[in-house]
Order: C-alpha cells, then sequence, then structure tokens
C-alpha cells in the first residue's frame, strides 16, 4: 500500500532526529557517515527490509562499515518516495502476543528506481564496491517458466532487454547480464548474486535462467558468466505482512516521529546461506545467519512446510470469509488444515541429523495463529501460479511417486482454482493479482462453475502444472475437491476434509 504522505505531518523520522527518539526504541549502533556501499538488492519490498537489511544493520554495528545497501525498485518509485526524505531510516516493528519493539535501521543508504534511470542502476552494479547484488522480486521477477525453471524467452521484459535495450533493461535478468558484461568489458571481477526468494534450489534456478538469458546476447558472456559468477543458494523465512495506516500511526505514537513506510514483522527470523561468495561478504555468521554447504533440504523444508501451508490457508481462508490469516487459525478446523499439510509433506522430505522436524511443524502453527501480525489472505494468494509449483505440486509428485493420497493438498490447489476465477462465494469480484490472471479469467469463462470442467481446464496450462496436470490421480483429486468446494463452499469443504 503506498503511503498517504498528506497525513504524515512534517515532523518526520531522519537522520537529524534520531536523539529524539525514546529510550525504548532501538537505533542504529554506527555512525552511518562511515559507512559504504558494498551491495546493491533489487526488489526493495517490505520483506527485504524486515530481514536481509536487518542482518546488515547488524553486522555494521559489529564495524563492518563497507557493506551499506543501495536498493532498487524495479518498477514502482512508492519506497524511494517514502523513504528519501527520512534518510533511508526506516522502522521494523516487532509484533508478538507480549508486545511490539522498535528499531530503527539505518543499513539502507540510498534506493534508484530502475525504471526511471536503467542506465544509473546497471553502473550502480558495476561499480568495484559491488561485491553483493541480492533480490527479492517475487517468484515472477524472474521472467521464467516456474514448473521448468527455464527462462521465458517471450516474457514481455525479456523481448524488450533483447531486442532493443541491452543497455537500459527491464527484467531482474536483464539487469544483472548488463552489469556483469560491463565488469568482463572492464576486466573488474563479478559480484555475488544471492536470490532471497521463495524458488526452489533458488541459486542454481537463478544462475540457470541468467546463463540462458546472457547466451541469448552473446556465447562468451554466457561462459564467463558460468564459469566466474557464484549463485548460492538461500533459504529466507520471516513473516511480513503489508503495512496498513493504522500500523503507520502506532508506529509515529511510539518514536514519537511520522515513519512514511515502517515495516511490520514477527518476532522469528531465519536465514541460511550457502557459503559462496568470491568477492567477500560480511560476517553473516556472526549475525545469526546459518552459513551451510547445501540449503536445498531447508529450502524444501520451507516452501513444502511453511510456505503450502500458507497458501492453503491463503486461498481457502479467503473463500471462507476470512481477512487474515491468524483469523483463519481461530477457525480450528482451518488450522487442522495447516496441520495435515505440514505432515502430508513431510514424508517427501530428507533432512540432515539433527533437524527436528515436528518442533518446526509447531512452531509454524503457532507464528501462523499470532493474532499481533495481520497477514492478509489476499496478499498471500498473489502470484499463485508463480508459487505453486515449489509449494504444493512437487509435493505432490513425490507423494504420487510413493502412491500416497494427495487429498489434502489437492484440496488446496482447488482452493486456488476456485480463488483465480476471480467470482467469491457470494458472487463478489475477487481482485486475483497473478501474471495469468487473464488466461484463468478466460479459462474460468468458458468453463463455467463447473468442476469436471474448470480442474481440466486449469490443470492444462503448462506454465503451471507441466506434464503433472495430465496424470489422472491428480485429475480425479483436484476435480473431486473443486466439486466439494462448488458445492458445500470452502468452510464446510474444509470441515468435511479434516474431519473425515
Amino acid at each position: 500500500m503506498r503511503p498517504d504522505s498528506a497525513r504524515l505531518g512534517s515532523a518526520r523520522l531522519g537522520r537529524a532526529n534520531l536523539d529524539r527518539l525514546p529510550p525504548a526504541v532501538r537505533r542504529p549502533a554506527y555512525d552511518r557517515s562511515r559507512v559504504t556501499p558494498g551491495i546493491v538488492h533489487l526488489g526493495l519490498g517490505a520483506f527485504h527490509r524486515a530481514h536481509q537489511a536487518v542482518v546488515i544493520d547488524d553486522c555494521l554495528a559489529a564495524g563492518e562499515a563497507g557493506w551499506g545497501i543501495i536498493g532498487a525498485s524495479l518498477r514502482s518509485p512508492d519506497t524511494r518516495e517514502a523513504l528519501a526524505p527520512q534518510d533511508h531510516l526506516y522502522t521494523l516493528a516487532v509484533r508478538s502476543a507480549e508486545g511490539t519493539e522498535h528499531r530503527v535501521i539505518g543499513a539502507l543508504l540510498d534506493s534508484v528506481v530502475a525504471r526511471e534511470n536503467p542506465a544509473a542502476l546497471v553502473e550502480r552494479m558495476s561499480d568495484p564496491a559491488t561485491r553483493i547484488v541480492s533480490l527479492t522480486v517475487t517468484e515472477k521477477g524472474y521472467c521464467h517458466t516456474p514448473q521448468t525453471g527455464d527462462l521465458d524467452e517471450r516474457h514481455p521484459d525479456i523481448v524488450h532487454d533483447l531486442n532493443t535495450h541491452p543497455e537500459t533493461p527491464r527484467s531482474a535478468p536483464g539487469f544483472i547480464v548488463a552489469a556483469l558484461a560491463r565488469r568482463r568489458a572492464r576486466g573488474l571481477p563479478p559480484f555475488t548474486v544471492l536470490c532471497c526468494d521463495n524458488l526452489a534450489a533458488n541459486g542454481h534456478t537463478v544462475q540457470r535462467i541468467v546463463t540462458q538469458f546472457a547466451a541469448l546476447r552473446s556465447k562468451d558472456l554466457c561462459k564467463w558468466i558460468a564459469d566466474n559468477v557464484a549463485f548460492p543458494s538461500t533459504m529466507v523465512d520471516r513473516i511480513v505482512p503489508e503495512t496498513t495506516d493504522a500500523d503507520r500511526e502506532a508506529v509515529a505514537n511510539a518514536l514519537g516521529l511520522r515513519d512514511a513506510w515502517p515495516v511490520m514483522t514477527e518476532p522469528f527470523t531465519q536465514w541460511v546461506v550457502e557459503d559462496r561468495f568470491p568477492a567477500g561478504r560480511p560476517d553473516l555468521a556472526a549475525a545469526g545467519v546459518e552459513l551451510v554447504a547445501d540449503v536445498k533440504p531447508f529450502e524444501l523444508m520451507k516452501l513444502r512446510l511453511l510456505n503450502a501451508s500458507h497458501s492453503a490457508l491463503a486461498y481457502l481462508g479467503y473463500l471462507a470469509g476470512y481477512e487474515t490469516i491468524a483469523d483463519t487459525m481461530r477457525d480450528l478446523h482451518f488450522a487442522r488444515l495447516a496441520a495435515q499439510v505440514m505432515e502430508d509433506a513431510a514424508v517427501t522430505l530428507t533432512m540432515p541429523s539433527g533437524a527436528d522436524l515436528a518442533a518446526y511443524r509447531a512452531s509454524l502453527l503457532k507464528r501462523f495463529a499470532n493474532p499481533a501480525l495481520r497477514h492478509r489472505t489476499w496478499q498471500i494468494a498473489m502470484d499463485g501460479s508463480q508459487k505453486l509449483p515449489q509449494r504444493l505440486l512437487g509435493a505432490m509428485q513425490d507423494r504420487l511417486g510413493k502412491n500416497l493420497p494427495i487429498a489434502t493438498h489437492a484440496l488446496a490447489v482447488a482452493g486456488w482454482m476456485r480463488y483465480v476465477t476471480a467470482t467469491d462465494e457470494h458472487g463478489r469480484a475477487i481482485d486475483v493479482r497473478d501474471p495469468l490472471a487473464g488466461e484463468f479469467a478466460a479459462l474460468a469463462r468458458e468453463a463455467g462453475p463447473v468442476a469436471e470442467r474448470l480442474a481440466p481446464a486449469l490443470l492444462g496450462v503448462g506454465r503451471v502444472f507441466g506434464p503433472l496436470g495430465a496424470d489422472p490421480r491428480l485429475r480425479e483429486a483436484v476435480t473431486a475437491a473443486l466439486g466439494s468446494l462448488y458445492r458445500d463452499g470452502a468452510r464446510q469443504a474444509v470441515q468435511t476434509h479434516v474431519s473425515a
């Protein structure tokens, strides 16, 4: 949500008035004037500011002054317009049932809007001081096909970047390749590309997308990137709801100053990173990051336990009339559904010694039920076409491979299908935000509210379901679940399922 600057008043958070903050509010424990940039971050949204930027803030407080962040919004100027007048300082509000803790984060030194001046962003990424380019551009921001993990060469931004404007790109892959090409031409070492989005094997996936893009520009460039650029995989975990005007008012009351765009979050945070940084990195471990040789088990654990159950609650909870995840979890049948999604997915995971999946699942249920976080079901439901393969379909495929039932996951997928028809159970319009929303709406109009027609039509969208969509066991389970949603409504369908 874009902040309403007219309501914010003139007493704004900023470098000059940090000493006016109440003693209980933490502030940067270092001299920001001595901090220099070492990271360019693509995708300057709430999640980055509540997660990676907080870790870097801790690193700066430990004396590592060369790792400040330059943030880049690929499209909207809203974040820059909110934060620039307050010297890019912002508030992290950590909410739990016990209360809220406030902390001012100073790791973000500056921000740019890529669409306004793409050449300037490419130049910033080409600066020798930039040793890490990190990303939280959401799944759709990689301009790829989620089912295969390959670059979508037909994506309009990719067509733009390759055919007409390689030096002034629009896409995240385009910016990365343009900057790496410039560094290569100048004889500079490459930066590390650090993906912090929920993609399966995210480092490997982004490496494949970037090298495929580079190959379409130059085979020599592609080989140089493949041979020299590190793409460590990561797993990130923190719940970050959308900031509301009520949140801004609460933060202003706590600080005695206005913050145009604070971020809300929970106490829990986790960051697991494959330790491959040829160009250097801050001491992430000292700031609580888990540095490991293989992130994949942790990635799958999060995608298939947290993200999958989150999506199930989002689609089915929205259809049942629940505004937030915490509201949904107060319905014990939905809480049982979330637990069932995790239980069914757990058998598809192979975790390293010492990992406690039962404890992790219990912690997720507690986090989802946190009444202090207003994480909207509608927000989580965005971009489902990009999320389903990693969150739900992979576990379904693995369970089918073990001849195990998939009814619980099928109900979640059916909830997504019912949601993307763009009409709720009371005939009201749903604001579906998805790159393929138009295609889904057209299929829904043609099929009508008939599960036997709609389910096969949507399962036939190869960019989402791939070959799995043709599996008769999947088709039967999803069609039956969708039929129950049309017949009984989401609330009753969930109650019937978890009571069976």
